[in-house]
Parts: C-alpha cells; structure tokens; sequence
C-alpha cells in the first residue's frame, strides 16, 4: 500500500469512527417512550403522555423534509407491507422490491398523497421505488431505524 493510500484510509477510518460516536450518542438521546408495545389489548404506546406528545408534532411534521435531515443513506429495509396480490400469489418471490425482500434504501424520491413518503432503493443491481410505509429497518441500532420508525408508526395512525 502506497504512503498516500494509507493516509487516505486512516482518515477513513477516523471519519467512520467519528460517525460511530455521534450516532451512539444520538441514540442515548432518543426518547422511545412513544413506541407501541404488545399487549393483550393489542399494541398500545408504553407511555400515554409521551405518545400523546409525539402524536402532537407528527400532526404539524413535515415529514419529507424532516426525513431528509434525519435518515443516514443508504440504509437496509425489509418490506414487510405491499399491495394486495403479494398476500395471494407467489409473484413476490420473483418480482424485485416486493413483500419479504430486503434492499439499500439510497434515497428520498418524493412526497406522494396516497402512499407517502417514496424511497429509491436498491435490490442488487436493480432500482426501484418503494413507498417507506412498507418497509423497516433491520438493524435496530442503525441511525436511520427510529427516524423510519416514527414514520411508520404516523402513517399507521393517520
């Protein structure tokens, strides 16, 4: 390895561990009182007041924008919702971006009033466009998995 190329990949390096550290520290942060937890009533916020709270900005969110400051690109999704003939037919399992497939999502495409927010994702080496209700994110400690989950979690409720 060349001196140059060693600078570079430390720096790298530093740069990665750096994101680590503002991204655990974000996440110490988070107040995930909201969340909905099982119960035998169904899933219910763990704390009223702060789901009452939240319930309250998520109403006055833009979220398109709001996503955008928040979601850490790319990110890996799994889509756990799709339209109806997924449920009924084998065609998931051949078609691209369709129910049970995972992806890197790359970034936000638009605002659409039907679905909501549209991410561009990436299945291999295809593109493809996939409303984020329908996706979550796999790994619950990446930056981008609360941003997604309080998404998920409005547009349920709206």
């Amino acid at each position: 390895m060349a001196l140059g190329q060693r600078e570079t990949c430390c720096l790298s390096l530093k740069a990665l561990s750096a994101q680590l550290q503002i991204n655990q520290i974000a996440m110490e942060k988070y107040d995930t009182s909201w969340d909905l937890v099982e119960s035998e009533k169904g899933n219910l916020p763990a704390n009223e007041d702060a789901w009452k709270k939240i319930n309250q900005k998520w109403q006055r969110r833009s979220w398109e924008t709001w996503l955008k400051k928040k979601l850490t690109f790319p990110f890996f999704v799994k889509r756990m919702d799709d339209e109806d003939d997924a449920y009924f037919t084998d065609i998931a399992d051949h078609e691209p971006f369709r129910l049970g497939h995972e992806m890197k999502v790359v970034a936000i495409e638009m605002e659409d009033d039907l679905h909501g927010v549209i991410v561009k994702a990436r299945e291999g080496r295809r593109v493809g466009y996939v409303p984020l209700c329908d996706v979550e994110v796999l790994d619950k400690e990446a930056p981008s998995y609360w941003p997604v989950r309080e998404y998920l979690v409005w547009f349920a409720n709206r």
